[in-house]
């Protein structure tokens, strides 16, 4: 079992910036990536960001290029997600997976554990 906790939620305006954290604990090394997934109320959960713990390998959704980056620490087995020039859209509860192979990124039912979510909230 993989254990994941989230931090760095909050309210900022537009334009703001915020960087969310993802904890991870307990069978770790089973792990090969991790993503970044968001849901707003009345939509599905969407894909967010994803990284590959061994090469660093990231890949974005559209959406979000350019304005979020997410990185790793290995020693710390933590995963961030820094938020920039943030916009009223991406107001959503923010969750952290982890999957045990590196591909298929994109899909959320492809994850295997995922973290309990933290709110973003974009005010204009």
């Amino acid at each position: 079992q993989v254990q994941l906790v989230e931090s760095g939620g909050g309210l900022v305006q537009a334009g703001g910036s915020l960087r969310l954290s993802c904890a991870a604990s307990g069978r770790t090394f089973s792990s090969a990536a991790m993503g970044w997934f968001r849901q707003a109320p009345g939509k599905e959960r969407e894909f967010v960001a994803n990284i590959r713990w061994s090469s660093g390998d990231t890949y974005y959704a559209g959406s979000v290029k350019g304005r979020f980056a997410i990185s790793r620490d290995n020693a710390k087995n933590t995963v961030y997600l820094q938020m920039n020039s943030l916009k009223p859209e991406d107001t959503a509860v923010y969750y952290c997976a982890a999957k045990t192979t590196p591909w298929d990124v994109t899909r959320a039912g492809a994850y295997d554990y995922w973290g309990q979510g933290t709110q973003v909230t974009v005010s204009s």
